[in-house]
């Protein structure tokens, strides 16, 4: 893609302005759709897309819980990202977490991880909530597929459960752009990049991802800036 010069740095382009950034738009804005004082809660907050998913969440005047792993990328997503709360999900009692921090329930979920997080989620979710499924990283690397949650819910509570592929929408991406430029360049939509050095280093930068190492988007930079 044809690109402004000096808009941005050319690595927002493999993040924020780029797909991960275009994801969380198109979910947010065409599944979630997140209302002010609804709650939405996002897993994987400190990743590229569901750091953009909450902070657009936030735009919209919803209160956004974030889950992530660990107390640094928790502190992160509430002080840098302006998350209402951020649940670690390695908690010894996720579901009692994400319940003291969700009180009123979770009308909309935008998904990254699945697995226990998911399971726990979907406990506390609303009628009429929404789910925008994005990825499932928690159960990429699982021989054979975990067993399912029992989706009878689904009918009572008349949730939205659509799974979405981003490039499905390749329309969005300069929509989004055209958007998000301006708020990365006056620092209004806050992003973090996580960048591996060598182009050597790119199948442990990528179990990395998988395993949750990595915080932000995770880059790999071919050779080092001279």
């Amino acid at each position: 893609m044809k690109i402004e010069k000096g808009a941005a740095p050319l690595s927002a382009y493999l993040g924020v302005l780029g797909m991960p950034g275009a994801t969380a738009y198109a979910g947010v804005t065409e599944i979630c759709k997140p209302k002010a004082g609804e709650t939405f809660v996002v897993s994987a907050a400190s990743g590229a897309v569901g750091s953009v998913a909450g902070q657009l969440a936030k735009r919209a005047g919803a209160r956004v819980v974030g889950i992530a792993g660990g107390p640094d990328k928790c502190l992160w997503v509430q002080d840098s990202l302006g998350f209402d709360e951020c649940v670690d999900h390695r908690s010894l009692d996720l579901r009692q977490e994400l319940q003291a921090a969700c009180p009123n329930g979770i009308d909309c979920y935008f998904e990254n991880v699945g697995g226990a997080v998911q399971a726990a989620v979907f406990e506390q979710l609303n009628a009429f909530s929404r789910v925008a499924m994005c990825g499932m990283v928690a159960q990429y690397n699982e021989p054979k597929p975990p067993p399912g949650p029992n989706l009878g819910f689904v009918i009572g509570k008349r949730v939205l459960i659509q799974g979405f592929i981003v490039s499905d929408r390749m329309e969005r991406f300069t929509e989004w752009r055209a958007m998000a430029a301006p708020l990365v360049a006056d620092g209004s939509l806050v992003y973090r990049e996580d960048v591996i050095d060598g182009l050597d280093n790119a199948p442990d930068a990528l179990a990395g991802i998988l395993s949750g190492r990595n915080f932000g988007k995770l880059l790999v930079r071919v050779a080092p800036e001279h």
